[in-house]
């Protein structure tokens, strides 16, 4: 893979490990070419990274400006000191007491010497340390008001030896494990969509990370392949070897696994900094909450080796967190009930190219019941932006932007009550989301736009009933009445669909093992605003299932209304978009409004709207 390294590791439990990621098959799409019969056996889609978006002029690409989320930044954040905080400084002494004019040199000792319920302040600087909060010692760290404090899980490399047209440095002992999946030791899996090394990128597992002044280097397996930006780490030699002249510059790597282990009920972190650790796959995170009722707060974390936050117990909140450049995932979730993510920013993930599935991209969550995501921006991910799957029950998403993801800007998989409203999901590699074998979803008053196919309803052969089927929640009986992974009821209402970057239809439901109908699934689409570029572009509006024959393939919105009854209050524009650059509507896509259904009140309480209002599309 690219560059990483090691130093202590900590063990969860089997249990949590087994959980996180997908069984499902990832593609199994309509064949937009010619047919809508889709075949799930044969129609699998390939577990490949796929090639960044791009937006036809039809449907302009947003401007970075237009993201919704609001993350941190390091040094904005002003938290009270307590008179009897322990003060940490890198001007301190571990032998001191702790106090402000006699600060501890490490955030290690301030945490074995801390009581619970003590405050924790770390003072401006950068520091080299991986720490636990144990059990039974709940504490709030934080830093000084109004400084900027990093955890950097790199040291700076000197020592380098001229070899040729590279460069190498001796006695390099710090190794990491490279488990390619969650359970460390074995092998990478071989079906197909559980493989999570993708054989064009085959050093991606390799949690070794190396920087030339800031700029990540890239891992090659060998030492001949090593070139300018290139590096290899030869574990046998004890040697690391780098293509780019390191004179003059500063060469860093990462030589510490995890930054931080959360295990004290009720603990917090907040207004800090963590970059450049080295977890492995099945170390599943730099930082891991493993503790019920911990808040991580103005966070930022980035270039992690593999995941950057990983929550593993119950209630925990993530509010205005940064995540970026994660070599595989930003933000990972299992048995998270009660999990809340407000106002976090997870961006530019899966920088080592892991295969989109089982497990890539911003955040994916799984076997986790009662999840809010509000305010957040999934974007530039390489994969899904925010991906639910296996038994995550009571789904709210609301005011979030994904954007420029290179897979679904979101996907519900094997999950179950949804509600995913006043959303902008526009520019995405793969569907603006993608509703799989989940029950009792709401999609209200979201916009779709220069997506592949906005919307996509798919069941497959999956259920709820059957053992064979991987991501049953453990903790639920068995058959879990409240997972039959059957598609239904959706209610899919006052969004502004428009202008899909490839797919060749707006609205598609479908069934692969052809057992339900649209109706039978009880999708209904009482009015939505639809927007075409040209008349034939995209050739269908609506591809809808029949059940045992082939979906229906209706090509205005005229014919859908008049074969299924739905959309008595659906627009439809041709030419013109209804949507401009920052993904809100044009003058004529706001001309739409007054005959959009009016929005259920269920959900204007959740958006902070009136109940009422009619209005196609995200409110922007």
């Amino acid at each position: 893979m690219k560059h990483r390294i090691q130093i202590a590791v900590i063990t969860i439990g089997a249990t949590l490990l087994a959980a996180a990621c997908s069984g499902a098959p990832a593609g199994s799409e309509s064949d937009d070419s010619g047919s809508a019969l889709a075949d799930s056996s044969t129609r699998r889609a390939a577990a490949t990274v796929p090639a960044r978006p791009t937006v036809p002029p039809s449907a302009p690409a947003l401007a970075p400006a237009t993201a919704h989320g609001s993350g941190t930044t390091l040094g904005s954040t002003s938290y009270p000191v307590p008179a009897s905080a322990i003060v940490v400084s890198p001007a301190g002494d571990d032998a001191a007491n702790g106090s402000v004019a006699a600060p501890l040199r490490t955030l290690g000792k301030a945490i074995a010497i801390a009581r619970t319920g003590a405050t924790i302040v770390v003072r401006a600087g950068t520091y080299h340390e991986s720490v636990t909060i144990p059990s039974g010692r709940t504490v709030t760290i934080q830093n000084w008001p109004g400084e900027v404090v990093w955890f950097d899980g790199s040291d700076a490399v000197t020592g380098w030896v001229a070899d040729g047209s590279t460069w190498r440095r001796d006695g390099w002992n710090v190794s990491f494990d490279h488990s390619p999946t969650y359970t460390r030791g074995a092998s990478d899996n071989s079906a197909d969509q559980w493989r999570f090394v993708n054989p064009q990128f085959p050093m991606a597992a390799h949690p070794d990370q190396v920087w030339v002044d800031g700029a990540p280097q890239a891992q090659v397996a060998s030492a001949v392949e090593v070139g300018p930006g290139r590096f290899h780490k030869d574990d046998a030699g004890s040697r690391l070897r780098i293509g780019t002249d390191p004179s003059g510059h500063e060469v860093r790597a990462s030589t510490l696994i995890r930054a931080m282990s959360i295990r004290a009920t009720g603990s917090t972190v907040r207004g800090i900094g963590f970059r450049r650790y080295s977890p492995s796959v099945p170390d599943m995170g730099a930082i891991t909450v493993e503790a019920p009722g911990v808040t991580l707060e103005h966070l930022v974390v980035s270039d992690m080796a593999t995941t950057g936050v990983s929550v593993v117990s119950t209630g925990a909140t993530l509010r205005n967190v940064e995540v970026a450049r994660s070599g595989m995932l930003g933000i990972h979730a299992n048995y998270a009930d009660g999990l809340r993510l407000l106002g976090v920013v997870s961006s530019a993930n899966n920088t080592e190219h892991f295969n989109s599935a089982p497990v890539s991209g911003g955040f994916k969550v799984t076997r986790t019941r009662g999840l809010t995501v509000t305010g957040c921006v999934f974007r530039d991910n390489l994969g899904p932006g925010l991906w639910t799957d296996q038994a995550v029950y009571d789904i709210t998403v609301t005011g979030c932007d994904m954007i420029a993801n290179s897979g679904h800007g979101t996907s519900l998989e094997l999950s179950a009550k949804a509600v995913f409203a006043d959303n902008l999901v526009s520019g995405n590699g793969g569907n603006g989301i993608k509703i799989n074998d989940t029950s009792e979803v709401v999609l209200v008053n979201n916009t779709f736009v220069g997506n592949n196919r906005p919307v996509n309803i798919v069941q497959d052969s999956r259920r709820g009933n059957d053992p064979s089927v991987p991501g049953h929640d453990p903790r639920r009986p068995f058959p879990d009445p409240t997972m039959p992974w059957v598609n239904g009821p959706v209610l899919v209402q006052g969004n502004l669909i428009a202008a899909p970057s490839a797919g060749n239809c707006l609205l598609c439901v479908e069934d692969y093992s052809r057992t339900f109908s649209a109706e039978q699934m009880a999708i209904t689409s009482p009015g939505n605003a639809y927007h075409r570029g040209a008349a034939n572009s995209p050739t269908w509006l609506v591809v809808w299932s029949r059940g045992a024959t082939n979906p229906a393939v209706l090509n205005d919105l005229g014919a859908f209304r008049t074969a299924t009854g739905q959309e008595a209050s659906g627009q439809m524009v041709t030419g013109a978009p209804i949507v401009d650059a920052a993904g809100r509507p044009t003058p004529s896509g706001q001309a739409l409004d007054p005959s959009a259904p009016e929005l259920p009140a269920s959900v204007a309480a959740l958006i902070g709207r009136p109940a009422g209002t009619r209005h196609f599309g995200a409110f922007r």
